[in-house]
């Protein structure tokens, strides 16, 4: 027996991603032992930003961005497994152009709903992308940047298709660094951009919080002059940028947005998006 789950509310989504032992005793209304250890998600479960909500929070910021507010950027949203079947002209009606979908995860997770997602996005008129779901812990760099690009993570020429990117945040299955030092961390990031790079001739955006590239890269800096930064931080406004950045491409600012959770500001008008796309 399962417990149906609002995919709006990012926290809510983190209890989908349990063990069933762990689902039985909320069904069954047995409290954990004092001091119990909440079981882990299941490996291929996390989606953009479930490590920077556990880690990092929100400081109140929810719902649709103003009119006002808006102007000057464009709004867009991320999806995964956890959405199944988009209502994409809601979306589309709401104001939202761009949209990106969790392609892949490590070397062996792929979203089974893929497909209908990055082609539901495009068929309403969106400019959208795909995004791999980094797990340093299962597999090098370079390893997964082939399997996203593989399955799903390609860019084309067509001013409809974002580049790739890469989520790398706080790991929702163990070791906040998934057990890298810094050093080994930019090597894997690294790793990662280059390949990818090679194989389709575009720089991979980084998505990550800045919180999270202070602890686990030691504020590195290498990155900010290729690749574009996809900055996550539920706020009133964007804060911090992680080192080596000195401007966003794109916001996720809530978690909690209309039709589905997280939501997301490209920096720029639509034009702006077009010409980003196209490369």
């Amino acid at each position: 027996m399962r417990r149906r789950i609002s995919n709006r509310d990012g926290l809510s989504r983190l209890c989908v991603a349990v063990v069933v032992s762990g689902l039985l005793l909320t069904v069954t209304g047995m409290a954990p032992a004092p001091g119990t250890v909440e079981p882990r998600p299941v490996r291929g479960s996390a989606y953009m930003g479930m490590g920077v909500m556990a880690h990092d929070g929100a400081a109140g910021r929810t719902g649709a961005v103003s009119p006002e507010e808006r102007a000057g950027q464009t709004e867009g949203v991320d999806v995964s497994s956890y959405q199944r079947d988009v209502a994409w002209p809601s979306l589309w009606s709401a104001g939202t152009r761009w949209a990106y979908t969790k392609a892949t995860e490590g070397t062996s997770y792929r979203n089974p709903y893929f497909a209908d997602q990055y082609e539901g996005a495009y068929d309403v008129g969106m400019v959208r992308g795909a995004y791999h779901f980094a797990t340093p812990d299962s597999g090098g760099g370079a390893a997964q940047a082939d399997y996203f690009v593989d399955h799903g993570g390609g860019w084309s020429t067509d001013g409809r298709t974002l580049p790739g990117a890469l989520d790398i945040e706080w790991n929702p299955y163990g070791d906040s660094c998934y057990g890298k030092s810094a050093s080994g961390m930019v090597t894997w990031i690294g790793d990662f951009l280059n390949r990818y790079k090679a194989r389709t001739g575009r720089d991979a955006v980084i998505y990550t919080s800045t919180s999270w590239w202070s602890g686990c890269t030691a504020d590195y800096r290498g990155f900010g002059a290729t690749n574009p930064l996809w900055v996550a931080r539920y706020a009133s406004s964007v804060g911090a940028l992680p080192a080596g950045w000195s401007a966003y491409t794109m916001w996720q600012y809530t978690s909690t947005g209309q039709t589905v959770g997280d939501h997301d500001r490209f920096n720029g008008a639509q034009d702006a998006l077009s010409s980003f796309a196209a490369g």
